[in-house]
């Protein structure tokens, strides 16, 4: 347990405790960017035509091995892609602008296009004064008084280093390479489609600011994806943002006057898909937040129920049996309890007992699943048990130095998108550290969704 890390990161407790200002600080930062001469409806102008592609990663920046682990398959990947995307958690653990440079600028200093991003909780805690300085080119602003213990305990912004971040930033200086985005929340346009992301901040709640220019952009008559830094579908549960105003993000997206075909979430270490059925057309709702921070378990997913969608029709990386196989060996190592690990194939036939599915992958032979199995599948959050080891989002704010693991397979992944005027197709490919992966990205998932 890092102390250190915990007190960087107390905005989040702080926040849940005395009341959550990101709405307003937000709003504060938009109405700066106004001021400065930023496009009424946050528009970052890409001049797309009608075919392109672009990469999408979330929660990237840990600036270790499991996150350089994902760049040589995506620079393979994203050869030719008009830009990349961030969705979440661009700089672990608070968000600090003096940390970019090796957790952003040198990882993606070969990605020979912009990146844009949209922020994460993480990012909030720097007050998202490093976020916007970084993407925006945005100045601090200036201090408001907040009293009481909010204001005591609240974590301050970084003071950045100018020079340090100016020598970052030629490691992306190319002409190529420069981005400007005109706030935290933005849409890119295309003459096919628009991308719209939204800033979520710390407690998953959007301002009425924000949500005003979400319903006016919305209203656009071009097919749309949402990017967002917290997912409306995740672990078989559904957990949209919440407006200010009442009502819910999802609200907007459901709408089938705003034409979405799809909603991207971050936040979440993995890969999930839910393709949801509302009214006469199909919803694609996706979790991708393998970008390169510690994995979240999918083994914990119980059978899939959630809106009409079924375990036939759901898609997760990594596959729960590779999930549980990977938690299992990392506690086997740490807590030294040999017998808790479970080869890949026992930890399948364990989940496909559990889900009640087929194995996904050929196994090697036939497995007996015995008691030991039964034992640690419930230890690891596998089975149903009172209590057991953590293995979710516990780790992202109490026990991370556990959890990290910077040796292969890294179970890492982030999406190629390609558009066209008739059709969009989502591929979620992996990165697993090993050299035929760097080499060749497999595809672990891939829908097409008709955009005409």
């Amino acid at each position: 347990m890092n102390l250190r890390t915990l007190w960087l990161s107390r905005n989040e407790v702080v926040a849940a405790l005395f009341g959550d200002p990101s709405g307003a600080v937000r709003t504060r930062w938009a109405r700066a960017q106004l001021d400065r001469g930023a496009d009424p409806d946050f528009r970052i102008d890409q001049r797309l035509g009608g075919h392109f592609s672009f990469l999408l990663l979330g929660d990237t920046g840990e600036g270790d091995a499991s996150q350089y682990a994902v760049v040589p398959g995506m620079l393979k990947a994203g050869h030719g892609t008009s830009f990349a995307i961030i969705a979440s958690d661009v700089v672990y653990p608070a968000g600090s602008g003096n940390e970019y440079g090796d957790k952003f600028f040198r990882p993606y200093k070969d990605y020979d296009a912009p990146i844009y991003a949209i922020p994460g909780n993480h990012d909030w805690y720097d007050g998202l004064s490093g976020f916007m300085r970084v993407f925006c080119d945005a100045p601090g602003l200036p201090p408001k008084p907040d009293r009481g213990l909010r204001g005591l305990l609240w974590r301050r912004p970084d003071t950045i280093d100018e020079a340090r971040l100016a020598a970052a930033r030629e490691l992306r200086g190319k002409p190529s390479q420069r981005a400007a985005q005109p706030g935290s929340y933005w849409v890119v346009e295309s003459e096919s489609l628009l991308i719209v992301g939204v800033d979520t901040g710390i407690r998953n709640v959007i301002d009425k600011d924000q949500t005003a220019w979400l319903r006016r952009v919305s209203l656009d008559p071009r097919p749309k994806i949402l990017v967002t830094g917290k997912p409306i579908y995740v672990g078989n549960a559904y957990k949209p943002s919440e407006l200010e105003e009442g009502g819910t993000i999802d609200d907007i997206v459901r709408d089938p006057a705003h034409r979405y075909v799809a909603a991207i979430g971050g936040d979440v270490h993995n890969y999930q898909r839910y393709p949801v059925k509302v009214g006469d057309r199909v919803i694609q709702y996706v979790v991708s937040g393998g970008g390169g921070a510690f994995m979240h378990a999918t083994h914990t997913i119980r059978r899939v129920d959630v809106a009409g969608v079924d375990e036939d029709d759901f898609r997760c990386y990594p596959l729960r049996g590779d999930s549980l196989s990977f938690y299992s060996q990392l506690y086997a190592r740490r807590l030294r309890m040999k017998w808790i690990y479970l080869t890949p194939d026992e930890a399948a036939c364990v989940t496909s007992k559990q889900v009640g599915n087929q194995p996904v992958r050929p196994l090697d032979g036939p497995v007996r699943v015995t008691r030991r199995m039964r034992w640690a599948a419930r230890l690891l959050g596998a089975w149903p048990w009172p209590m057991r080891l953590p293995v979710e989002k516990v780790f992202q704010r109490h026990l991370s130095e556990v959890s990290d693991w910077d040796h292969p397979p890294f179970f890492k992944q982030f999406l190629h998108i390609s558009v066209t005027p008739q059709e969009l197709t989502l591929r979620c490919l992996a990165a697993t550290g090993c050299l035929p992966q760097e080499q060749e990205p497999p595809v672990e998932d891939e829908v097409s969704i008709t955009l005409s």
